[in-house]
């Protein structure tokens, strides 16, 4: 039972690290779920025409916004750069998202934009954890 605690207590003192493979998980889901679009020109033109079926105003421009929002919110995820902002730009793509593409349907097929909006709303409120960018920027920062 005492190896138990210890071994418990090792993981305690290291939790903020654990927020890197949540990091990593959805920062290459955004990534490749986007990348088709972002590297051609042919998979925009399909998004376009799903957000013009859809009714979205200025359909090329929301292709564009959303993809690169989403492929460049995804590394910043990665390397904990930006990481706030990154975090409120993806609640609002997610809320869109589910408002716009995923009003009907049930669950299922919105299931992994409910879950990247609670997963970005987690990361807006907690931070990055400890292995970020953005903590190096900040201790360099600070005077000494």
């Amino acid at each position: 039972m005492q190896s138990l605690m210890r071994i418990l207590n090792w993981f305690e003192s290291r939790k903020e690290y654990g927020l890197i493979f949540i990091r990593l998980t959805i920062g290459v889901r955004l990534i490749y779920g986007v990348a088709d679009n972002v590297f051609s020109w042919a998979h925009m033109v399909e998004f376009r025409d799903f957000l013009d079926k859809l009714g979205v105003p200025f359909p090329m421009f929301g292709a564009h916004l959303s993809a690169y929002a989403q492929f460049i919110c995804g590394i910043l995820f990665i390397l904990g750069l930006l990481f706030r902002p990154a975090a409120f730009v993806m609640v609002i793509n997610f809320i869109c998202a589910l408002l716009i593409a995923h009003r009907t349907g049930g669950y299922a097929p919105a299931a992994a934009a409910w879950i990247m909006l609670f997963v970005s709303i987690g990361f807006l409120v907690h931070g990055p954890g400890a292995l970020a960018v953005d903590n190096t920027l900040r201790r360099r920062a600070q005077p000494d």
